[in-house]
């Protein structure tokens, strides 16, 4: 497996314990920067209660950088040799990360990641009415991942709107299964839908842009295994990050970030920085916590769910912070556990 890390936030993860996980990770971790590499035998139930992390992923191929050459095209067909490999090889990939989950994939983190979606989901469909005109004729096989708190950005010189990226690549998926050995209606039958999230950074992307290496890969999976291209909701997602560092290539086990909680109401301080901030304070059951400036509650929030036998206490003078602190308290089921006052730091 690896797991993404904001900035600064990679060696928490590596050794988390202090939290729920402490037998989780074999002496084999690699950490380098925004990842964190590792083996376990846990499963995706106790991986979700990773506290510092951002995204997890199953680790499918982790090699040392691509060669970087001015032939664009043999770039590309490079890449596609790392990650493309013959139909057996991604149903067997399938199968293992359909055993993770149990189940088949669009449930797998079951009503509170199915609550989380529909947020986004209506703040998307007021922009949906006036861009389907343009989408009945494409469809998309990349999309750029945009991980939040990872400290890091696409980077793309000629940065294309998502849509774009969908308007170019559609006739490609279209195309039919070819090459593959299977019977199409078998691949029907595993009613796949998929997207290449392809991050590009340091040498590579001053070639090749991250929305060509994710619409060439997408384009041969399509080809080579028959699968249906979805931007917005695929099963299963592909995520490619190519650098000066390594090559990798993984598949989320979870379809929200880790740091997505669902008992925070309102967000404030991100949750993997709150934790981590917890976690040097090295809290004792029977202590007793007092966050001074502590805005939204998030450290106290994060500290009484890792923490529970202490006793916190929150303070600020706004008032308005006060209130979302109240609400997440309250949403939390938290109440007996923490009390807010308002007050000025500087009157303590």
């Amino acid at each position: 497996f690896f797991c993404t890390a904001g900035r600064g936030l990679e060696p928490f993860l590596a050794r988390e314990p202090p939290g729920p996980v402490r037998w989780v990770f074999s002496p084999e971790v690699d950490c380098v920067s925004g990842k964190v590499f590792f083996r376990t035998a846990a499963g995706p139930g106790k991986l979700r209660q990773l506290r510092s992390g951002e995204r997890l992923f199953l680790l499918l191929k982790k090699h040392s950088p691509l060669p970087v050459s001015g032939n664009r095209g043999k770039m590309l067909h490079e890449i596609k040799s790392l990650v493309i490999e013959d139909p057996k090889y991604w149903l067997d990939i399938i199968s293992v990360w359909r055993k993770l989950h149990g189940h088949d994939g669009k449930t797998d983190d079951g009503s509170i990641e199915n609550a989380l979606a529909l947020k986004r989901k209506s703040e998307e469909e007021t922009n949906t009415a006036s861009k389907r005109q343009k989408t009945e004729q494409v469809r998309a096989v990349v999309s750029e991942e945009c991980q939040v708190g990872a400290g890091e950005t696409c980077e793309a010189p000629a940065r294309m709107s998502r849509q774009e990226c969908w308007a170019e690549s559609r006739t490609c998926s279209e195309l039919p299964s070819r090459g593959s050995g299977e019977d199409p209606a078998a691949n029907e039958e595993l009613g796949f839908s998929f997207r290449v999230s392809c991050r590009c950074s340091g040498a590579i992307a001053r070639i090749l842009t991250s929305q060509e290496v994710g619409r060439a890969l997408g384009t041969a999976l399509v080809k080579q295994c028959g699968w249906r291209a979805d931007l917005r909701d695929p099963d299963l997602e592909i995520f490619v990050h190519l650098n000066d560092i390594h090559s990798v290539v993984g598949i989320p086990l979870f379809r929200l970030p880790l740091a997505n909680r669902e008992y925070i109401r309102t967000a404030g301080l991100r949750s993997t920085v709150a934790w981590a901030m917890a976690s040097l304070a090295e809290i004792r059951a029977g202590a007793l916590v007092l966050d001074p400036m502590c805005g939204l509650g998030t450290i106290l929030l994060e500290a009484a769910k890792e923490w529970p036998e202490a006793w916190y206490w929150g303070a600020d003078i706004s008032d308005s912070q006060l209130e979302g602190a109240d609400g997440n308290i309250r949403a939390a089921g938290l109440v007996d556990k923490i009390e807010l006052l308002k007050v000025s730091v500087t009157g303590m």
